[in-house]
């Protein structure tokens, strides 16, 4: 038998704690609840849990200070943020600062589970490819192959410009991860070239998607998380 994957869940209301704790333990993983933010970095060095649920608007510090804590880290693990603050410039905020999703109050079990498989995925594949340098990645149908500057949608290959295809690339290697605006901006464009400017990356966009055969209200590859930035759908 397989060990659980093990959840820190950094939540101050009770109420809440103990019902993402049952529902996890129901799906098989191990959940290990903190209701204060230094006992939350107290239980992640004791325990070393793949993930972490972390709520922001704790009684003894911001959850942002937490994130902030934890990104100094060499140790890399999942972040998923739940928090009643649903504001974009909070998203953002976090996004930024590392976080790999945001998942506002109040959610669908479903839901959460979702993200945490997809963060999950992510973790694994980046603990895999550590030291090896990938080249290409298939997301559904969809292959984008770094070292052939290539893209295939089934077996046909589809042309991109260069800075098209850089976006594609990174929303590729990031998959199932909400890449912001300005993070795409500035690792296509440059720390000025493109900065704030999000018209210049919609525009790209909907080239991509146009090229992709995509439909923006039933997205196949990458859903848009309005006022915030992208996200390639991961299988």
């Amino acid at each position: 038998m397989s060990e659980k994957q093990t959840i820190l869940v950094i939540e101050d209301d009770r109420s809440i704690s103990n019902f993402i704790c049952r529902a996890l333990a129901a799906n098989d993983y191990k959940a290990i609840p903190a209701f204060r933010g230094k006992e939350g970095l107290s239980l992640f060095f004791s325990h070393s849990p793949d993930l972490i649920l972390l709520d922001l608007g704790l009684p003894d510090m911001d959850g942002m200070d937490i994130l902030a804590q934890l990104q100094e880290l060499p140790q890399s693990v999942p972040v998923i943020i739940i928090s009643a603050r649903d504001r974009e410039n909070e998203k953002v905020k976090a996004l930024d600062m590392g976080a790999d999703d945001y998942v506002v109050k109040p959610f669908g079990v479903s839901e959460l589970l979702a993200r945490i498989r997809s963060a999950l995925r992510r973790s694994d594949r980046l603990k895999l490819s550590q030291g090896i340098q990938r080249d290409v990645y298939q997301i559904k149908d969809l292959t984008v192959d770094l070292s052939k500057h290539q893209v295939l949608l089934g077996d046909e290959e589809i042309h991109f410009t260069q800075n098209e295809f850089k976006i594609i690339e990174l929303l590729a290697i990031h998959a199932g991860k909400v890449l912001t605006y300005d993070f795409i901006l500035k690792h296509v464009w440059g720390p000025y070239g493109g900065s704030g400017n999000n018209q210049i990356l919609r525009v790209n966009m909907a080239n991509i998607r146009r090229k992709l055969k995509e439909n923006p209200s039933d997205p196949k590859y990458i859903h848009t998380e309005l006022g915030i930035g992208y996200r390639m759908l991961d299988d």
